[in-house]
């Protein structure tokens, strides 16, 4: 084979027996698990935030971040429900740059996947321990999922792995909601169908084992946008798109339809501030329409301390070495703001 094999990791079950979760913050997971699932049943009117950097970069300024988002949601607790992203994996388009925490633990040094590997752990660990918040995480790579299975609220499959397999597979046996997002084409089809595939049961390899999963009923969709063939954003977050969506759902027949609009990316035209006006669209699209109301169950929103987003070793502290983000003063007026249309 073309590649070198240069160390042998530690599996999932060695990593978890090195950094343990107690019965205490395993339990702060179990009830946050179970109040997701609840928004995504129809059984919770909370609205989902689903917030935070783009990639998380650095350890500090992440949990500085979360530490701020705590105080808001105190003041929101009644409408809404936020998960922060903590999202250690860095899908790239082309391979090339910076593939995130688990790769790079110091983004200025080269990859180091077992140092990566403990280094999401700890921060995930540390979230739930500073702040009472079990987060959200991008499946980027299937059998890493159980390096941090014990600790997430929330999962996403990106619009790159949407129609892989694997990712589609592994979603089926994963006991808390998963969002599948578009891809790039825009084709909801390919969606829906990673969808129906992570709601139903399949036997499958997984981490060297036959493993039989049990379908995730709470499997949903993400509308993230879309590039056209001109390499254009196209949204998808409009009236006619999730009246168009509604209607995908009626008739696959699936299970619990919901939807989490990504307010950035193609949406958003990788313009971080038109995350504040598509959020209120959004808002104003399910005051008007009922059938809309019950199937947006949240937004996805990519927010760190600073606006923007900065090159890699330019050393601003919490802005995002990736795509750009809203900084935390808009994000707190905007969640705030959220908090009073709800």
């Amino acid at each position: 084979m073309n590649m070198d094999f240069e160390k042998k990791l530690a599996i999932p079950m060695e990593v978890k027996e090195m950094y343990p979760i107690s019965a205490q913050l395993s339990a702060i997971v179990d009830k946050r698990i179970a109040e997701t699932k609840q928004i995504f049943a129809g059984q919770s009117d909370k609205f989902l935030l689903i917030i935070g950097p783009c990639s998380a970069d650095n350890e500090d300024s992440v949990i500085d971040y979360i530490s701020r988002l705590r105080t808001v949601q105190e003041k929101v607790r009644e409408k809404i429900f936020i998960i922060p992203r903590i999202y250690t994996g860095k899908p790239r388009t082309t391979g090339d740059g910076y593939k995130g925490m688990l790769h790079q633990p110091d983004p200025t040094n080269k990859p180091d996947m077992f140092k990566g590997i403990i280094a999401i752990r700890e921060l995930h660990m540390r979230a739930l321990r500073e702040t009472g918040f079990s987060c959200a995480d991008e499946m980027l790579y299937p059998e890493n999922h159980k390096y941090l299975d014990d600790l997430l609220a929330y999962v996403a499959i990106g619009a790159r792995s949407v129609e892989n397999q694997q990712h589609r597979l592994t979603a089926s046996g994963l006991e808390v909601p998963v969002g599948m997002k578009n891809p790039t084409s825009g084709d909801l089809e390919v969606m829906m169908n990673a969808i129906t595939a992570a709601q139903h049961r399949h036997t499958f390899i997984y981490r060297g084992w036959q493993a039989h999963s049990q379908g995730n009923p709470y499997a949903h969709a993400i509308l993230r946008g879309y590039v056209d063939k001109r390499g254009q954003s196209m949204p998808n977050y409009h009236y006619e798109d999730l009246q168009y969506l509604c209607g995908l759902y009626a008739e696959k027949g699936l299970q619990n339809p919901a939807v989490i609009i990504d307010t950035n990316h193609a949406n958003s035209g990788k313009r971080y501030l038109e995350q504040i006006r598509i959020s209120k669209e959004v808002l104003h699209n399910c005051r008007y329409n009922a059938d809309i109301k019950k199937l947006v169950k949240g937004l996805m929103i990519e927010s760190y301390i600073e606006d923007g987003a900065q090159k890699i070793g330019e050393g601003c502290y919490g802005k995002s070495i990736t795509d750009p983000c809203l900084g935390w003063e808009k994000t707190e007026r905007l969640i705030l703001d959220l908090a009073e249309e709800l």
